[in-house]
């Protein structure tokens, strides 16, 4: 089954993309947790990094089942930065770094507050 995540921030956009539900790796080389995204139907591999799941997701060590741990608690959120990433630079694939999620704009229904 895949996930098609409602895009109200980025609606404008011409590209369909798609989160299945598959299984995301983690990658203990680069400190990363991979997953995949479907931009106009052609595969997009995309990453969060260890510091972001720390940093936004409660991940309180590199290690891989507190990271993996931290992604299942952050999907929607990581999909939906994601998707707003993958909208901005054509379908390229991504990698998600902490400061992205304080980015006004990166998310649906998110902005910063003075």
């Amino acid at each position: 089954m895949n996930a098609i995540l409602p895009r109200p921030a980025y609606e404008d956009s011409l590209m369909q993309i798609i989160f299945p539900d598959d299984k995301p790796a983690f990658d203990g080389a680069n400190l990363t947790v991979r997953f995949m995204a479907q931009v106009d139907g052609e595969p997009v591999v995309c990453a969060i990094t260890a510091e972001a799941l720390e940093d936004h997701f409660g991940a309180d060590s590199a290690l891989e089942a507190t990271l993996m741990t931290a992604f299942d608690k952050g999907l929607h959120r990581i999909r939906s930065v994601c998707a707003e990433a993958l909208d901005q630079n054509h379908g390229e694939g991504v990698v998600l770094h902490s400061g992205l999620f304080r980015v006004e704009g990166m998310e649906p229904g998110r902005g910063a507050t003075a």
